[in-house]
């Protein structure tokens, strides 16, 4: 089929806003319709899961607001990655196709996030393209799950690969690759209900971009899409000018595998240079350790560390709290230039595996944060408390049962504001899973959900608490995790004190001993009665602690965030046995 050609014709602002109400709507509905339909508390309970359309350059046009970045972002890198794919294959898009695809060496964020892509056609000409992606909860990996696959020791090992793979050709569903779904993967009703869900919800996005065309023109729909992309592009142009000219440098650390012996495979370094040069800015991950080649902590440049440093950046410097709402689309990504060697933690070689990229791309993102704040300190949080991802599964009767968790992490400190207590961070956003969904669909039992005693870490603004999950088996079965944190603590800023790391832990039934696992856990069996406890990290304080206002630090107290001896010692302010602050003392503490 032809592409449209359509030369860009002058537009007025309010049409161009009407135009992008429209198409943020598309998005939403899309978001709203998958996450009802969907079958697995992933989808439906966290909303993992990415919604969007983009435009014949390849340019998204806009997202489903209430998901995941790393669910939407990646999507132009989808329909891109299949594009490059159907070119080496003389392939072509039809009108009736639905492409599936989930290749994270062409533009998918990892193998369980798998995109349903659908190409748009006008008038026999194609305009675009309606995708949705989301995370599923097996794609028939080595071990039940899609999360904590953490021994995996290539792309193969990962679960089954769709490049590209047309499962309506032409309207016509292809009922074979269908067949090979259902018999290659654990809990297939779950997950090919979710896929099935994904493909409804891209066909609604379909059909309402097709009604935007149909109603305000085809050539009035491309002018407006491309003011946007302009409008966004020069905001962001705008607050990179506002940053001195220069380079700015941090590093972080991945715990990586703390139980291997081989010292390739831990204490793995993330290295950012921020150069900035006018409107341009430049971020350098050169110094970054290399790729572990039999070990999944890999991350893809295109659908994961891009989305990593994107979402830093837009967030930072266009803080939505002063900016207000702007189109969220390609725009604000043209002043921006990734630079990471081949063959490194950020852009590994194939078939290097990348399955569990999801908390060294947060790392990618906290190490970004921290060369910011060298420049935008009030714009920036203390170090954050990385997530922790659990998959749970066993059989009853002949089937499979598998529950993905993720386990918050929290924010450190902010400039005027205390870090924010379990949370996802940066570039995650999904929801947890309530109690009373988990119980009610698995042999699962949560003895425990709370906050983190007497753990804030110090500062003029704390920072934030993680969780402690305590969870049981009601039968026997396995879990996997993959997480990180449990070595490298939060960093604290302008003085404040860094955070605490997270940890994981197992006792067995009719024991007492505590048993400490490390970060990352591949597949475990265990038996009816274990409980697996998973503690969060806890963010970095900002700001000097002696600087806290003695009644917040009072109130931490009596909230059980810090002890009265701590109170005492890193923020020199004395509490009496009757909880009340001896401002004589604390007057004294703090003049030394």
């Amino acid at each position: 089929m032809s592409q449209t050609n359509v030369e860009l014709k002058k537009i007025d602002p309010i049409t161009v806003q009407v135009v992008l109400g429209a198409l943020e709507n598309v998005a939403v509905e899309m978001g709203h319709k998958l996450a009802r339909m969907s079958y697995s508390s992933i989808i439906r309970e966290s909303e993992d899961f990415g919604c969007a359309l983009v435009d014949l350059r390849g340019q998204q046009l806009c997202e489903s607001s209430h998901s995941t970045p790393l669910q939407s972002g990646p999507i132009p890198g989808y329909v891109e990655g299949i594009r490059e794919i159907m070119k080496e294959r003389s392939d072509s898009f039809h009108p009736g196709d639905v492409i599936m695809h989930n290749s994270p060496y062409h533009g998918a964020s990892h193998g369980p996030d798998v995109g349903f892509c659908i190409p748009v056609f006008y008038k026999n000409e194609l305009v675009g393209f309606s995708v949705t992606t989301a995370h599923h909860l097996d794609i028939g990996a080595s071990t039940p799950g899609s999360c904590g696959i953490v021994d995996a020791v290539d792309a193969y090992a990962e679960g089954l690969q769709f490049k590209a793979i047309k499962v309506y050709d032409k309207g016509v569903k292809n009922r074979y690759v269908w067949d090979i779904l259902v018999d290659n993967i654990r809990a297939p009703k779950l997950v090919v209900g979710d896929m099935e869900a994904q493909i409804a919800a891209a066909r609604i996005g379909e059909k309402r971009y097709l009604e935007i065309i149909e109603k305000y023109g085809l050539d009035t729909v491309v002018a407006a899409s491309e003011e946007l992309m302009n409008y966004s592009e020069k905001m962001m142009r705008d607050a990179i000018k506002k940053l001195p000219d220069g380079e700015y440098s941090a590093e972080g650390f991945l715990d990586g595998y703390l139980d291997s012996d081989d010292p390739a495979k831990k204490d793995l370094r993330i290295n950012v240079t921020v150069k900035v040069h006018g409107s341009e800015l430049t971020v350098d991950l050169t110094g970054t350790s290399p790729q572990v080649s039999d070990r999944p902590v890999n991350m893809p440049l295109r659908g994961t560390v891009d989305i990593a440093v994107y979402l830093t950046l837009r967030s930072i410097l266009l803080d939505s709290t002063i900016y207000g709402n702007f189109p969220q689309n390609s725009g604000l990504i043209r002043p921006v230039e990734i630079v990471a060697p081949p063959g490194t933690l950020c852009n590994p070689n194939f078939p290097a595996p990348t399955i569990a990229r999801f908390n060294s791309g947060n790392a990618v993102a906290d190490t970004l944060m921290k060369a910011l704040a060298q420049v935008v300190p009030h714009q920036v949080s203390a170090g954050v408390g990385n997530l922790q991802v659990v998959a749970f599964s066993g059989q009853q009767n002949d089937n499979y049962w598998v529950y993905m968790d993720i386990m918050e992490g929290s924010y450190g400190g902010r400039y005027g504001k205390d870090g924010m207590d379990a949370v996802d961070t940066l570039y995650a956003n999904t929801r947890n899973n309530p109690i009373e969904d988990i119980e009610s669909h698995y042999p699962l039992r949560v003895n425990r959900y709370e906050l983190r005693d007497n753990e804030s870490a110090p500062g003029k603004w704390r920072g934030g608490i993680g969780s402690i999950r305590e969870v049981s088996f009601l039968s026997d079965g396995s879990f996997s995790v993959e997480a990180d944190g449990h070595k490298f603590a939060p960093w604290g800023f302008d003085s404040g004190q860094d955070g605490s790391v997270g940890g994981l832990s197992m006792v067995e039934k009719d024991s007492e001993k505590r048993i400490k696992l490390p970060s990352k856990l591949p597949n475990r069996t265990v038996k009816s009665g274990t409980a697996i406890q998973l503690v969060g990290p806890c963010g970095g304080g900002y700001g000097n602690p002696v600087e806290r206002d003695p009644e917040k630090v009072l109130s931490d107290y009596l909230d059980g965030f810090i002890t009265r001896e701590k109170a005492f010692a890193d923020y020199g302010v004395a509490i009496t046995d009757k909880d009340e602050i001896d401002l004589k003392k604390t007057n004294e503490l703090r003049k030394r």
